[in-house]
């Protein structure tokens, strides 16, 4: 007989490695959108999206890949007193490492893509939108602490480490004034449970 083991649907994990308990909800200026792809959404056992979101106070997460016609995100993009960005590395990306993106008195609105690199381009390419935006980026040197799972390059980083970066980035420009010391506490313990179980 199959047996489905039960879940946590606060952060979509079995609840037997419920991470809840580590997550500090941080409050910030920045409004931040996860958009999701749906193999991340099925990934519940390393998914740093769903902890990303349940990290930040101002944060949404949407599941889907096409964009384009998504009314809600749409009502985000073309609201006068949004300034909207998608965090995506280009060749006309901003880098916050010497840039700062708030200019005026608008609220600033970061999408961030919750997916591997094929599928973030899929998407973007599906979501013309989303694609226009002013894309922001940032450099660094940090290995990626998601041990049990293999990386396209040396410096990837998982959502929520990417999205540590950022922060750590808008602390520096004064956006934001924010402790991360406990930031990545749920990644860190995940990543411990599911080493000590392979």
């Amino acid at each position: 007989m199959n047996q489905t083991r039960e879940k946590c649907y606060n952060c979509y994990r079995p609840s037997s490695s419920c991470m809840c308990k580590y997550i500090t909800q941080l409050k910030t200026n920045t409004r931040f959108v996860i958009l999701m792809h749906p193999k991340e959404f099925r990934k519940t056992k390393n998914g740093t999206g769903h902890f990303t979101n349940l990290s930040l106070k101002n944060c949404e997460l949407h599941v889907g890949v096409n964009f384009q016609e998504n009314n809600l995100i749409n009502s985000i993009i073309n609201n006068p007193n949004n300034r909207c960005y998608v965090l995506y590395p280009s060749k006309n990306s901003i880098n916050l490492n010497s840039q700062n993106i708030v200019e005026d008195k608008k609220q600033t609105v970061i999408f961030l893509i919750d997916s591997t690199w094929p599928c973030s381009r899929a998407l973007l390419k599906q979501s013309p939108n989303i694609d226009a935006l002013k894309k922001v980026s940032f450099t660094h040197k940090k290995s990626s602490d998601f041990k049990f799972k293999e990386q396209p390059n040396e410096y990837s980083l998982s959502t929520m480490e990417s999205t540590l970066c950022l922060l750590e980035l808008l602390n520096e420009h004064r956006v934001e004034d924010l402790n991360l010391d406990k930031f990545l506490l749920p990644f860190h313990k995940m990543v411990e449970y599911q080493i000590k179980y392979l």
